[in-house]
């Protein structure tokens, strides 16, 4: 969690910083050391992750404790507040998700209730914890499906419901159709409504079986079919902003952290070690 927390000191009151977000999601920092807050309810799910110092808070008439590394998920419309259970105060990160998405997600049905709010962090979905360290980026079209996919089947695991093992039969011949359109032009700003219209499956539907397929999700395939183009341009002597921009990066800046995160070397690195 250090990666998380190592800017957050401790400054006397509450602070908040909010990320990127998308229709139905948002994300926040928040840091509080010697205030609480008072009792509140949101009309939202929320899962947040401690990241520094001990969390309490009331909820369903139980004061609990949530720990560096713990999970906690309480559901919309619940009243609950928040206080720091020593003197250095504490941080964490958090998600607040639309109900209405959550339910598009499960395909209908009661939403789900998680009785338990404490999660231990092995039992939460890795990628949620990389949606909150990397919240200062854009979340895109598919991606805001995603995060609501993973958040669904966390919430409805929590709740003691039916899992699904996996997506089911898997269309792979439409599957395949949006594979190949998006290596064809990662660069190219595709609407989740284009690629409904492509696979004829719905945007739930692909975000599942597109990840069981092909081991990753269309976010992630394009992000890596994006860096491919970088790659190639820099061979051939393209300026690194100017590669950046013919990938479709936003900017250099962004190009680079995605480019480090997928090969463990910043753009310059990578082509330094090309060399003879």
């Amino acid at each position: 969690m250090d990666d998380l927390s190592e800017h957050l000191q401790p400054v006397p009151g509450q602070r908040l910083r909010f990320g990127h977000g998308a229709e139905g999601i948002e994300r926040l920092e928040a840091r509080l050391v010697g205030e609480a807050f008072a009792t509140h309810r949101h009309d939202t799910y929320a899962l947040g992750v401690t990241l520094s110092g001990v969390q309490t808070f009331r909820y369903r008439g139980e004061r609990r404790h949530c720990l560096p590394g713990e999970w906690h998920v309480l559901h919309p419309d619940e009243p609950h507040d928040g206080a720091a259970g020593t003197d250095e105060g504490f941080g964490y990160r958090i998600l607040y998700v639309d109900p209405f998405l959550v339910r598009e997600a499960l395909g209908g049905g009661p939403l789900p209730f998680v009785a338990d709010p404490i999660v231990a962090s092995s039992g939460m979905d890795p990628s949620l914890l990389a949606c909150l360290r990397r919240m200062d980026e854009p979340l895109g079209a598919f991606a805001r499906l995603e995060v609501a996919v993973q958040v669904a089947d966390a919430l409805r695991r929590h709740a003691g419901g039916p899992v699904q093992d996996g997506p089911g039969p898997l269309a792979v011949a439409a599957l395949a159709r949006v594979r190949e359109l998006i290596a064809a032009d990662p660069a190219a700003r595709l609407t989740v409504a284009e690629l409904e219209r492509v696979s004829g499956l719905d945007r739930w539907t692909l975000a599942r079986q597109f990840r069981a397929a092909f081991g990753t999700s269309p976010t992630r395939f394009r992000t890596m079919r994006r860096l491919d183009v970088v790659r190639r341009a820099l061979r051939h002597g393209t300026p690194l902003g100017e590669a950046a921009l013919e990938a479709g990066f936003a900017d250099q800046a962004h190009m680079t952290r995605m480019f480090k995160r997928a090969y463990g070397l910043t753009p310059g690195r990578w082509l330094a070690a090309l060399r003879p």
